[in-house]
């Protein structure tokens, strides 16, 4: 039986999650919540500026959107508690609004009948469970059934370097790091400058680099935990539209470690069931636009890799900063929906 999923927000990061899931056979979409009417939700759905046409027939009617003929009821309802989650016998929400981002607002959907709930944020909670694929930390979890009514799955950078830092302090140990995200603009910058409580981000977003905050190092540590109080990082925010690449720069325990030795490891980590179309490499000369609508979480640019006095690591990761992300999300929907009857 189809795990029974609903997505509230159909911005970005939700249309991408709603095409993800659609294309996955374990998954049944069975509502949408958003605000806006359904001839936008409809005509964003079909139309897309980084992704182009979606191939698939889109109509708009009262009752919501129909893709290929199949009905998919929409709601227009500002109180998570007041969906009909349980009517509809949904297993999981996917929060995808960037609104509700704490344990104790997220759990209203349970109130409303959903069983789990994924926020597609960092959690602005210390309370809130984060959890990313590709993590041995995540991995224990799903298996052990440990996953809470309400999960994080933190940002599509946190999704990128969590692997990564976590190949090089299993293989060589991470004294400390730092990261920087080369991130494409989202829409939470300005297109032209205007008010922003960020005052970097009220600047204008396709014309400037950007330098602002990041919270996915420190979301890392929680999947990640030996390196708790050892790993933080920044973003520069670039005028692209979509792709991105992390810039890992991590002081190893380990002595005499070289660029190849580094790269093998990556090389061997890829072959591991548990990066299994999360971890990839590449040695091939590619830019951000080569990226997008690749589906792993991050690609290794083996040709980037550097090694000063032997321990002393700069290592790259490009990511599709939207669909690798929202493929997560489904893969994480099916994950949890596995634990709803473990105790």
């Amino acid at each position: 039986m189809a795990i029974k999923i609903a997505i509230n927000g159909f911005g970005r990061i939700g249309r991408a999650a709603f095409k993800a899931a659609l294309q996955n056979k374990n998954l049944e979409v069975v509502g949408i919540n958003d605000l806006m009417d359904n001839k936008t939700l409809t005509h964003l759905l079909k139309y897309d500026s980084v992704y182009g046409e979606y191939p698939k027939n889109v109509q708009g009617t009262k009752e919501g959107l129909k893709v290929d003929g199949k009905l998919y009821p929409v709601f227009e309802e500002k109180e998570p508690a007041k969906l009909p989650w349980q009517k509809l016998k949904v297993d999981v929400v996917l929060e995808c609004t960037g609104r509700f981002t704490n344990k104790q607002e997220a759990s209203a959907h349970l109130k409303a009948g959903a069983k789990k709930v994924i926020i597609s944020a960092p959690a602005k909670d210390a309370v809130t469970q984060t959890l990313v694929l590709g993590t041995k930390e995540t991995e224990d979890c799903v298996k052990k059934g440990k996953c809470d009514a309400v999960i994080s799955m933190a940002s599509c950078t946190t999704n990128c370097i969590s692997p990564v830092i976590q190949v090089l302090e299993s293989k060589f140990g991470v004294e400390k790091a730092l990261m920087t995200t080369v991130h494409s603009y989202t829409a939470d910058q300005n297109l032209v400058d205007g008010p922003h409580k960020d005052l970097r981000r009220a600047r204008a977003a396709a014309y400037n680099i950007v330098p602002t905050s990041t919270g996915a190092a420190i979301a890392t540590t929680k999947v990640v935990p030996t390196l708790e109080n050892l790993f933080d990082g920044m973003a520069i925010r670039v005028p692209t539209i979509c792709g991105s690449i992390s810039d890992i720069t991590a002081v190893l325990k380990r002595k005499k470690v070289t660029v190849k030795q580094v790269n093998d490891e990556f090389k061997k980590a890829v072959k591991n069931p548990l990066f299994k179309n999360i971890l990839a490499v590449t040695n091939k000369p590619v830019v951000s636009s080569d990226i997008v609508g690749t589906f792993y979480s991050a690609i290794i640019d083996l040709e980037l890799t550097k090694v000063i006095g032997g321990n002393l690591v700069k290592v790259f990761a490009w990511y599709d900063n939207e669909w690798a992300y929202s493929l997560r999300l489904a893969e994480m929907a099916e994950a949890v929906a596995k634990t709803i009857n473990q105790k």
